[in-house]
């Protein structure tokens, strides 16, 4: 049956949400709706933004309303969160009418749950739920693919050992990132099967348990590269949906996968009191950063980049290396563009495919790689 639109736009009048709205309406992409419980809102943001696309007013607590929506549409873009507080319903709507889905989520103890629960219901359905659609966790998930792909194609076998490093950074995270974070750490104090699933690098991968893993959370130096390391702040859940990338593959990676992401801060004294001083901070934690609707001016998100260095060497010495740019500033104005090329891609480059529950790369492979590089400010070198 044919659908009204290519995509749905849900919580497009929060922050991020508009951002999304303006980068689809910027590209000129002809079918798209702005949604979210507000018609009042979403009526203000379309004529702030000046573009021409249809309003669907839906409450994240009313079923129905979720249902229409999600039937309406090929694909649902969320940008509701933190999902484990706001995202069952929306989910379980796009589940139960095979409808495409793509998200934010940075929250892999939910997510966790979400494939325990409702994998088996999305692959009977032929919904295709694509979570971590945004700097968590596209760069690092693509990065190692695009990797990893360079490897096997010069010598025949992937590399078991991966590593990320954070070179350059300009950017904040995100007000959500941050409402998602303190709801996990709550969740974790009540719940034990929190506290596991934020702890086991393999709680994505449901009955595979692979070798141990670097603590993420240490302050080390790393002899091959020459510099004292710090802790990543999306690294915890970055690494297991890379993992899970390497799982839903049949273990392309190999099933010795080792994979870690850090800080690096130099050599010598001066790098270890970087990585220390790295280490000790909370701010993600306070009170002081963006609350959840808040975010930079759009000077700051112009003015922002990234680069991530993705490096593996083989067993016979060999050195790779794929490097990971965002020309804007990965909590916002690069995470807006990737999710909306995301859904896109779903639509336009893999329009057929198995129901399930899939990181982006084990969905879209190398098409969103490409897509990324050409529209997106988003390359892989």
């Amino acid at each position: 049956m044919a659908k009204e639109f290519d995509i749905i736009v849900y919580g497009a009048s929060g922050f991020t949400g508009r951002l999304v709205a303006e980068y689809l309406g910027k590209i000129g992409h002809k079918s798209f709706a702005m949604a979210g419980r507000n018609e009042d809102k979403l009526a203000q943001v379309r004529d702030e933004l000046g573009i021409d696309a249809p309003l669907v007013v839906a409450d994240g607590d009313d079923e129905a309303a979720l249902k229409r929506m999600a039937e309406s549409t090929k694909t649902v873009i969320t940008l509701v969160g933190p999902y484990q507080l706001y995202g069952d319903k929306l989910l379980k709507a796009c589940i139960d009418t095979g409808t495409d889905y793509t998200d934010l989520c940075g929250e892999p103890a939910w997510m966790a749950k979400k494939i325990r629960e409702s994998e088996d219901a999305a692959k009977a359905s032929g919904a295709r739920i694509v979570f971590s659609c945004g700097f968590d966790s596209i760069p690092s998930d693509c990065g190692v693919l695009h990797l990893e792909n360079k490897v096997k194609e010069a010598t025949g076998a992937p590399a078991e050992r991966v590593k990320l490093f954070v070179r350059k950074m300009k950017g904040t995270f995100s007000g959500g990132t941050a409402a998602s974070f303190k709801a996990t750490m709550k969740a974790a104090f009540s719940d034990p099967q929190v506290l596991e699933d934020l702890k086991n690098p393999f709680s994505l991968c449901p009955g595979f348990q692979g070798p141990p893993q670097p603590d993420l959370q240490a302050v080390r130096y790393d002899e091959e590269e020459k510099t004292w390391l710090a802790p990543f702040i999306m690294a915890t859940i970055n690494t297991k949906n890379v993992h899970r990338t390497n799982f839903l593959t049949g273990h392309s990676y190999g099933e010795g996968l080792v994979y870690d992401e850090m800080v690096p801060t130099g050599d010598g004294e001066e790098g270890k009191a970087k990585a220390e001083a790295m280490a000790a901070d909370k701010s993600m934690a306070s009170d002081d950063g963006p609350k959840p609707g808040e975010g930079p001016s759009k000077e700051e998100r112009e003015n922002g980049f990234f680069e991530l260095a993705v490096i593996a060497r083989t067993p016979g010495g060999e050195r790779f290396e794929t490097v990971v740019k965002g020309d804007k500033d990965p909590g916002y104005g690069s995470t807006s563009k990737m999710i909306s090329e995301a859904a896109r891609c779903l639509n336009e480059d893999r329009p057929e495919g198995p129901g399930g529950i899939f990181t982006p790369a084990a969905a879209l492979g190398e098409d969103l790689i490409k897509r990324l590089h050409a529209n997106a400010g988003v390359t892989f070198d």
